[in-house]
């Protein structure tokens, strides 16, 4: 039997993708400003010095650290949750 889901129990939440150059799976990060983090490694691509980032997040990945340079793509996404 399919289960039922009231609308006003579920929830979304915004989380930003960082594809790593020779890694499969993204980083999956969950942060207080999602579009602030997602501007500012924007801005991080497009500069030609690489830099280190280092973030503490929400999710189950607590801290992270890559370097700007190693970066192929960034998404934003949309998840529901209850």
């Amino acid at each position: 039997m399919a289960q039922q889901f009231n609308a006003q129990n579920i929830k979304k939440r915004i989380s930003v993708l960082v594809f790593l150059k020779g890694s499969t799976a993204p980083l999956v990060l969950y942060v207080e400003n999602p579009e602030a983090l997602y501007d500012e490694l924007k801005q991080a691509v497009k500069s030609p010095q690489a830099m280190l980032i280092e973030r503490e997040t929400l999710g189950p990945l607590k801290k992270v650290c890559f370097i700007s340079n190693q970066i192929a793509s960034l998404a934003l996404q949309e998840e529901q949750y209850m």
